[in-house]
């Protein structure tokens, strides 16, 4: 995979525009770290592209979640002790409403 510094992408663009659909994605960076992903598509692969990516960050902020629980120590509730958590911030949420 080639990767780009943020300066090339300004002041070479049309060349990488040209080379994008045979190297298929270039990482982007800048100051030397990866700030992005460009990635070739077109009209017949743009919304299976799209799919993909949505999945992957779907995956990602499950991921997140998950790691963040378990941190936070609740990551292993059971469903009892969810649903108790569930109901007590239902019923705070009501009597700030009124």
């Amino acid at each position: 995979m080639k990767f780009v510094s943020v300066r090339d992408l300004r002041g070479q663009s049309a060349q990488i525009w040209r080379d994008l659909p045979d190297e298929g994605d270039m990482v982007i960076t800048s100051n030397g770290r990866p700030v992005a992903v460009l990635s070739s598509v077109n009209e017949s692969n743009l919304e299976v592209s799209l799919s993909a990516w949505r999945q992957v960050r779907a995956t990602r902020a499950i991921a997140s979640l998950q790691k963040s629980a378990a941190r936070q120590g609740v990551s292993a509730l059971s469903m009892e002790e969810i649903d108790a958590e569930i109901s007590a911030t239902r019923k705070s949420r009501k009597e700030v409403a009124q």
